[in-house]
């Protein structure tokens, strides 16, 4: 089976783990600071708080911000479910607002109508790597006094118009480190920010709200958590780290492949171009919907790992309860019946890529086969 994605860990990583393990330290030590600083200095940000997981990341960042039950927070239905679960989780109430289809990204024309009373937040997606249109979004925010926090869980490594996700002016930008994404620690995330306060505040809550005064003693201010990363996680991070932008050109070198033997199959719609994306995902589109599920069998019987990113969130039956039962937004609605992601990791070989676009052109090209 080709997975449709998978981690790269090298002799240098291991190698990086067991010195943390032999240490005296394996949590709460040295290295999550160290791998703090990397990653601040790589996304040109002033601050990075590491913490247990993106979803943690996102938990961290909206309490940080202050967002509370009741308010609104406009957001993409095109996500995995932590983005807006982590929104219930804080009492606030997501809004989706409907994606583009040619990035798949939140539609930043379609925010202003969305904005109320009670909209304290934006919270775009940048969806498979492939950034949002930040500049519209940013300005929107500052017209009517709203946060922005950026999940850039897919696009650690990618670039807006030349400058690195992480560095923009949004108030927080928030990662994942888990298994498949750009870099691993296992499972892992971050949230880094310009804002000293948001730093502050996140800090104290990775570790149960409580800080150390000055004889030493622990003192607990605020409801927090225990969302801290481990020394040996954060040893692997800093490795992997290193080899980032190696990781995100290999994607590319994928995603190229898979245009230039695809371009030519009439009954899919290839992803955009994507010159600055982090390609976390390739997503195909098949233009007739009710066919979609079709090319997934044939594909998955003949061990390649296809998959479907995403199901609209407001989709799902805990949503539907929730008081989402008659969303329908119609880009949305048209992008998850005909999406289908392939296989798309650094190591994936092109010989690879070759069998699965063949095995798409014999899939359309033999009348939809078995």
């Amino acid at each position: 089976m080709i997975p449709y994605s998978r981690q790269s860990i090298s002799k240098q990583d291991i190698r990086a783990v067991q010195r943390v393990l032999r240490s005296d330290r394996l949590t709460q030590g040295p290295n999550v600071l160290a791998f703090e600083k990397a990653l601040a200095r790589y996304c040109g940000a002033s601050y990075a708080v590491a913490v247990s997981s993106g979803t943690a990341a996102l938990h961290l960042s909206y309490l940080a911000a202050g967002l509370k039950k009741g308010v609104e927070v406009i957001t993409t239905p095109n996500t995995f479910v932590a983005t807006s679960n982590m929104l219930l989780a804080i009492g606030a109430r997501p809004v989706f607002c409907d994606i583009r289809l040619d990035t798949y990204n939140l539609d930043e024309t379609k925010i202003e109508k969305l904005i109320t009373k009670k909209t304290k937040a934006i919270v775009p997606v940048h969806f498979a790597g492939s950034p949002s249109e930040m500049d519209v979004i940013l300005r929107i925010a500052r017209k009517h006094k709203l946060i922005v926090i950026e999940d850039a869980c897919h696009a650690l490594g990618a670039r807006y118009w030349g400058n690195k996700i992480g560095s923009l002016s949004s108030d927080m930008t928030v990662f994942s480190f888990h298994a498949v994404k750009a870099i691993t620690t296992g499972e892992g995330g971050a949230v880094v920010t310009n804002n000293r306060q948001y730093y502050k505040r996140l800090l104290l809550l990775r570790s149960h709200g409580i800080y150390k005064d000055k004889q030493g003693k622990n003192v607990m201010t605020a409801l927090g958590y225990n969302y801290r990363l481990t020394d040996f996680q954060a040893g692997l991070g800093l490795s992997q780290l290193k080899k980032l932008d190696s990781f995100i050109a290999k994607r590319r070198r994928v995603a190229g492949w898979y245009r230039e033997e695809l371009k030519d199959i009439e009954e899919i719609i290839l992803p955009g171009e994507g010159s600055e994306s982090a390609w976390h995902l390739y997503v195909i589109r098949v233009k007739n919907p009710k066919l979609r599920d079709r090319p997934w069998a044939y594909l998955q019987k003949r061990g390649i790992g296809v998959n479907f990113h995403y199901p609209a969130v407001y989709a799902h039956p805990y949503y539907r309860k929730a008081g989402y039962a008659s969303v329908r937004l119609p880009n949305e609605e048209i992008y998850q019946r005909s999406c289908l992601t392939l296989p798309c990791y650094p190591d994936l070989p092109r010989r690879e890529v070759g069998r699965i676009a063949s095995l798409i052109k014999n899939f359309f090209s033999h009348r939809y086969g078995n």
